[in-house]
């Protein structure tokens, strides 16, 4: 009789994990992206030991995953970095916009080559999106007129949008 009681605790608590965790497994949806911008760069100082400056960009995203997760969104971005000891780090936060006008606020933390972007905020269908990414520049050309930036970045990452 015991092993009998046993062994229904045991299926239900198998079966009660089952179903606590299946849904977050679910509900994480990878990404794949390149986001290509093109802005302004203003420089605030500049020396041998350190570099000070902002830039502003608008851009275009276009999905890799076959998902297509986050396809033909803008965004529009705004960086504050700093070069120092053979260093760079910048800050930016970005709103990107899908095609129905729904919004993601996201934070981008680049420190050497590595960039992170997280989620931070969401409206519409996107309300209540976490997320991270891990990034990299793919590809910076040629300043084509001075004090301007041109350049695309990928990121892989997932999200899931809590409830």
């Amino acid at each position: 009789m015991i092993s009998v009681k046993r062994t229904n605790w045991g299926i239900f608590a198998i079966l009660f994990c089952l179903v606590i965790f299946i849904p977050v497994v679910q509900a994480q949806t990878p990404f794949d992206i390149t986001e290509c911008a093109v802005g302004n760069a203003t420089m605030v100082y500049q020396s041998k030991e350190c570099t000070i400056g902002g830039m502003e960009g608008k851009g275009i995203i276009f999905s890799h995953h076959e998902n297509k997760v986050f396809d033909n969104c803008t965004f529009h971005v705004v960086v504050i970095y700093k070069i120092a000891d053979g260093k760079r780090r910048s800050d930016s936060y970005w709103k990107i916009m899908d095609p129905d006008g729904d919004l993601i606020i996201a934070e981008v933390v680049v420190l050497g080559p590595e960039k992170t972007m997280k989620f931070v905020h969401g409206t519409g269908k996107w309300k209540g999106i976490k997320g991270e990414a891990k990034g990299k520049t793919t590809v910076a050309g040629r300043p084509a007129v001075p004090e301007t930036i041109q350049a695309c970045s990928r990121y892989v990452g997932t999200f899931d949008l809590q409830k």
